[in-house]
């Protein structure tokens, strides 16, 4: 069943088309609708063009890819504050790099980041937020309700007040290894509501029981963007109901997660299966896995572009999780 706060069917509106890319980000840039461009790890290069973010994963790829969404028109963008945006075309990207040191750790960034960032979407016409990512550091660090992750939902909760009151997006989060204790978090936003989508196969995040801290993950599994044409999926692992499942097994838990992929495309009414238009993030938490994943995921899914960064995931037990887009 799909789940959603209004029932959109605006056939002229084309999602984002999100890519990877081998090449400079200077000419990447140039391109007619560029609405963002991602780096990956230390060697990415820096710009001051609010575009362009380099994300604090580093990436098992030689030479780094870069992703590139696009869309069907002219783009502007700018600057406020910290945060950085740009706009086309009825689509809003929005992303926010604030260092914990400053902020006062994961609970208190993460509050300051989505106050702004709801600030910030409430005075534009894009503010039908449909997918986020997140990426702290340590993700992992700290006992019971002291988790760092607990922390960051939390703050995040507390950031975001009511602004998610129909309904959470599509969501990722992730922990990065870079040296400074930064948190990232990135938008895609939209002039209308996408279609919540969940997975049969697993309790709503929202309804997690308290053994997942004081404040329940806040996303939906996926999101149907609106006009219908991609499925927006986020960080999907092997959970089953609301319990890790293939403990130390790394090539159960994919088969796992390829199994809740599989659910959350038939549940939003998608043909089964991936293609090579449909890009993916598999976020692998130990480098020594890197390979086994690559090939796991060149005999299973053929074809499809498969990003590979080295991630922490939310949980400890959780050795890999894939997001990214399918496309009708």
């Amino acid at each position: 069943m799909v789940l959603g706060c209004e029932n959109v069917r605006l056939a002229e509106r084309r999602a984002p088309q999100v890519s990877y890319r081998h090449g400079a980000p200077e000419s990447v840039l140039k391109e007619p609708g560029t609405l963002a461009v991602f780096g990956f790890g230390t060697g990415a290069v820096l710009s001051d063009d609010p575009r362009w973010l380099r994300v604090d994963l580093e990436s098992f790829d030689a030479p780094a890819t870069l992703e590139l969404w696009q869309v069907d028109g002219p783009v502007t963008h700018g600057r406020v504050g910290d945060l950085q945006w740009s706009a086309g075309e009825g689509w809003l990207f929005a992303a926010m790099t604030l260092n914990e040191e400053v902020h006062g750790g994961p609970g208190n960034t993460a509050a300051s980041v989505y106050a702004q960032l709801r600030e910030f979407l409430a005075t534009r016409h894009e503010r039908y937020v449909q997918r986020i990512w997140n990426y702290l550091g340590d993700i992992n660090r700290g006992e019971g309700d002291i988790e760092r992750y607990k922390q960051f939902c939390e703050g995040r909760a507390e950031g975001m007040g009511n602004f998610f009151a129909d309904g959470f997006p599509a969501a990722t989060a992730i922990g990065h290894h870079a040296s400074e204790p930064r948190l990232q978090v990135y938008v895609l936003a939209c002039d209308e509501p996408g279609v919540r989508v969940e997975n049969p196969r697993q309790v709503s995040a929202w309804r997690y029981p308290r053994q997942y801290g004081r404040t329940p993950p806040s996303f939906a599994r996926a999101m149907a963007l609106p006009g219908q044409d991609a499925l927006a999926i986020s960080g999907t692992a092997a959970v089953v109901g609301h319990a890790s499942t293939h403990e130390d097994d790394l090539l159960a838990q994919l088969d796992e997660t390829l199994v809740n992929l599989e659910a959350l495309l038939a549940n939003a009414g998608m043909a089964a299966g991936f293609d090579t238009q449909s890009p993916l993030k598999a976020y692998v938490r130990h480098p020594t896995d890197a390979p086994i994943v690559r090939d796991f995921m060149q005999r299973r899914l053929p074809g499809v572009p498969v990003l590979l960064l080295h991630g922490d995931i939310c949980r400890q037990e959780l050795l890999v999780e894939i997001d990214g887009w399918r496309y009708a």
